[in-house]
């Protein structure tokens, strides 16, 4: 079995994996230390090591607020943040990999983003173990990067510096890191021309970005969004707000003042826990993308509105119980108050969509639209107007999630079936729940070794039919009790706010 594999930064071993036909290396350092001179700056070219890598554990994570709450009163907790102790430092440019040991080549692979808001989140987490994927020939690699102020600050210093790189530092991470893999995953026995890449939440974010960008030409060839592209039906903000690089510095100024320096180089003498600190309390919030001319040249969000993409083909989907949206009206009055400025050519138009009695309640229940789902069909509504012809594959995880807190699909539980890590987690999985893991793997596994997800399960047998989604027909695979194929129609007030957004 191969257990010691040769990079450009030298020789690396790793270790059998729970199946022994699977090799684990661990904590493979992709990039300099992004500390010192390289603190907000685009990641640097790895330097050799001597002798031999053992690549054994994860590296540290990257600074974040610790994620180990309460179990009782967090999910989260209870879910996947439940290690405190792990190491923590700016020093986080990592990656891992799990292959087929047997001695293949040219096996696809799947790049892995982690998500978490940008703000924290890890490659250790129990959920991502590439075993069960990397069964399937393929060889898996999932990559750290920075976070919150420390991998999306800007400041006008930082701009002057590095013009061609001056923001998206945790992007300008994951970039560098599949470039990494294209150069050497084939000492793993992966295939360059044959890279997936994919991610959910903010992952999910950061595979839009990685499409958005023009360099990443042929870097990889399809790409997995999961609960990761958004799109607010009605007007408002939501979460991480993509900003323009000048408002991005200004931000940056007032950070500086608040940690109590002037300049860039004084910046970079702190120490680390004490920006992360700062970056965590009010009036700060959430630290995101800013459109730099240079990486990022529009919202990543906006990525299917553009056909100048990285064009390839798309598994995007969501959970049933996330990111859901409604109109919070009072009274009838606010409701057409609300469409005669919105709509003013077509507010009849608009509130014969709603029916009496006009209360909170009724107007909430019939506004309330899933944002993703929303943004999805969207997304095929716009490759149809642009002429694009890579697929769209969506999907909808509607399982019955067992456990005392009765949490239902809620927003990435889905990770544990899309990696089938099941046998991981606390909840009280079942044998169905098996079964639609092992098929869900099945799935994401043809995707990335085809761009197709239809093929054969692992018993040899064809799997339910799934149709692209078209902009003509909703078509979907639902993932509740098993594999269900699917077609959603658009509602009326849907359909209405589609055609005008």
């Amino acid at each position: 079995m191969i257990r010691r594999v040769h990079t450009e930064n030298g020789w690396v071993r790793g270790l059998p994996a729970a199946d022994p036909r699977i090799t684990g290396y661990k904590g493979i350092p992709f990039a300099d230390k992004p500390i010192g001179k390289n603190r907000w700056r685009a990641p640097q070219p790895c330097p050799d090591w001597e002798g031999e890598l053992f690549a054994a554990d994860f590296g540290p994570i990257a600074m974040q607020a610790n994620c180990a709450g309460d179990p009782k009163k967090d999910i989260y907790a209870r879910e996947w943040a439940v290690d405190a102790t792990l190491p923590m430092s700016e020093d986080c440019l990592y990656l891992n990999v799990w292959a087929p040991a047997d001695g293949r080549k040219n096996m696809p692979v799947y790049v892995w983003y982690f998500g978490g808001g940008l703000q924290v989140g890890n490659t250790a987490e129990m959920e991502f173990d590439g075993e069960r994927i990397a069964r399937r020939g393929i060889v898996v690699v999932t990559v750290g990067y920075r976070l919150n102020a420390f991998g999306f600050l800007c400041h006008p210093e930082i701009t002057k510096e590095a013009p061609e790189a001056p923001a998206n530092f945790g992007f300008l991470d994951q970039q560098f890191a599949t470039n990494w893999v294209k150069r050497n995953i084939s000492a793993f026995g992966g295939d360059p021309d044959n890279i997936t890449i994919g991610g959910q939440s903010a992952g999910g974010m950061s595979v839009c970005a990685q499409m958005t960008c023009a360099q990443n030409k042929g870097l990889f060839t399809r790409a997995i969004v999961e609960s990761g592209t958004f799109l607010k039906p009605y007007p408002g903000k939501m979460g991480i707000r993509t900003r323009t690089l000048q408002e991005a510095e200004q931000q940056g100024i007032a950070f500086f003042e608040a940690l109590g320096v002037k300049t860039l180089e004084e910046a970079r003498k702190l120490d680390a826990r004490m920006i992360e600190d700062m970056s965590l309390s009010w009036p700060w919030g959430c630290w995101g993308e800013a459109v730099d001319g240079m990486f990022s040249t529009y919202p990543s969000g906006e990525w299917y509105m553009h056909p100048e993409r990285i064009q390839c083909p798309v598994m995007l989907g969501f959970t049933s119980n996330e990111f859901s949206d409604a109109l919070q009206m009072e009274s009838e009055d606010a409701l057409k108050a609300y469409a005669k400025e919105m709509y003013p050519d077509e507010a009849e138009n608009f509130l014969s969509l709603f029916h009496a009695p006009y209360t909170r309640e009724s107007i909430e229940e019939k506004s309330r639209i899933h944002m993703i789902g929303f943004a999805v069909r969207k997304a095929a509504r716009e490759n149809a107007k642009n002429g694009v012809s890579s697929p769209l594959y969506a999907y909808y995880f509607d399982a019955e999630i067992p456990g005392w807190d009765n949490p239902g699909a809620f927003h990435s539980v889905d990770l544990w079936f899309f990696f089938e890590t099941l046998a991981k987690c606390w909840r009280p999985f079942r044998g169905m729940h098996y079964d639609l893991a092992r098929q869900m793997c099945d799935y994401w596994s043809n995707f990335i070794k085809t761009g197709n997800p239809n093929g054969l399960d692992l018993h040899g047998n064809a799997l339910p039919e799934w149709k692209p989604l078209t902009a003509d027909e909703g078509n979907r695979m639902v993932f509740k009790t098993c594999a269900s194929p699917d077609i959603q129609s658009e509602s009326p007030i849907e359909k209405f706010l589609l055609d005008r957004i």
